[in-house]
């Protein structure tokens, strides 16, 4: 059996789980970081196509449970070995995620958040692609996250161009 089948061979549902607790440990930094983020948000000024602060948790619940079963798909078509830098891509990306909550809210700049995401929209793009030449569902799983952080770049740059005291 080659090295790529038993990592395929080994991909199921502890792995799925696996898939969902490293992603779960991503959105648990961000967490951490975001636990005053709708008082912070709240006295931003926003633009009118802003979400109320309500909505995040639940998208993102969403999208890290898609992130995690896209992983997981990549692991089960080629095996860790066999994807070794579409995995590579997708942590990455993870702690890219994780940093921009922490540049916002936290440490509440702007130009780097702006920057950061930035760097995060283009890792993801490369995720999806990568993701998608293993498993082409996993690729996809991946499009709403991409939407997301396409809309979060855009609200971002907005947010931190009408709040420059604060930002």
């Amino acid at each position: 059996m080659t090295s790529a089948a038993a990592g395929r061979a080994h991909a199921g549902l502890p792995a799925l789980l696996v898939s969902i607790a490293v992603t779960s440990a991503a959105a648990a930094g961000a967490a951490v970081a975001s636990r005053s983020s709708a008082a912070f948000y709240a006295i931003l000024d926003k633009p009118v196509w802003a979400p109320p602060a309500w909505l995040f948790g639940p998208v993102w619940s969403l999208l890290y449970l898609l992130m995690a079963v896209a992983a997981w798909r990549v692991w089960r078509a080629s095996g860790l070995a066999g994807a070794r830098a579409a995995m590579a891509l997708y942590l990455v990306q993870l702690a890219l995620n994780a940093l921009w909550t922490w540049l916002f809210f936290v440490w509440r700049d702007g130009p780097w958040a702006t920057a950061e995401v930035l760097a995060l929209w283009g890792c993801i793009v490369a995720t999806l692609i990568a993701f998608r030449r293993h498993d082409t569902t996993a690729g996809y799983l991946l499009a709403p996250y991409l939407a997301w952080v396409s809309f979060a770049t855009a609200l971002t740059v907005s947010v931190w161009l009408r709040n420059p005291s604060l930002l």
